[in-house]
């Protein structure tokens, strides 16, 4: 087969007009081309894939580095507050009131730093379905360019077909 391209590519075989072999050689170099596009686009996709996965596992990591960091903080204002407010409670000298306030500093800083903690996780976790699920499985960036509502558009659009329809 390459010895023929290469007879037909010199003209040997042109006098006898051969015109099968020629259609056969276009094919098979159109085959070949098909091939080698298929293997490149698939090596593509292999790569999206691949960086798909570490992007995902990555985006989970920082979720779960989150949650982490939220029963760590859960544990240490139990620790240095209420657990410090009931283990030195003494009731005969007001410890209601000591716990009391134990209990209140330990409230407001629980409601501040973790649910604000909790805000950011789950503001994180839905930013990270629709930016990279979203955009990793359904879109495709094949559609239609976005054109906002004009009616300085709607309105140019109208002269022009006028000015067309008048000439």
């Amino acid at each position: 087969c390459h010895m023929t391209a290469m007879m037909r590519s010199s003209g040997i075989n042109a006098e006898y007009g051969d015109s099968d072999d020629d259609e056969m050689v276009q094919r098979e170099r159109h085959e070949a081309q098909a091939r080698l596009d298929m293997w490149v686009h698939q090596a593509i996709h292999t790569i999206e894939f691949c960086l798909g996965v570490i992007s995902n596992t990555a985006s989970y990591l920082r979720l779960w580095a989150l949650s982490l960091a939220h029963s760590e903080l859960s544990t240490v204002l139990w620790d240095m507050t209420l657990y410090y407010g009931f283990s030195s409670l003494d009731w005969d000298k007001g410890g209601f009131v000591l716990l009391f306030l134990v209990w209140a500093f330990w409230a407001v800083l629980t409601v501040t730093i973790l649910l604000c903690m909790e805000g950011l996780s789950a503001f994180l976790h839905a930013l990270r379905l629709h930016w990279v699920e979203f955009q990793n499985k359904f879109y495709g960036g094949d559609g239609f360019k976005f054109l906002p509502f004009s009616f300085s558009l709607i309105l140019e659009n109208e002269e022009n077909l006028e000015e067309i329809s008048n000439i």
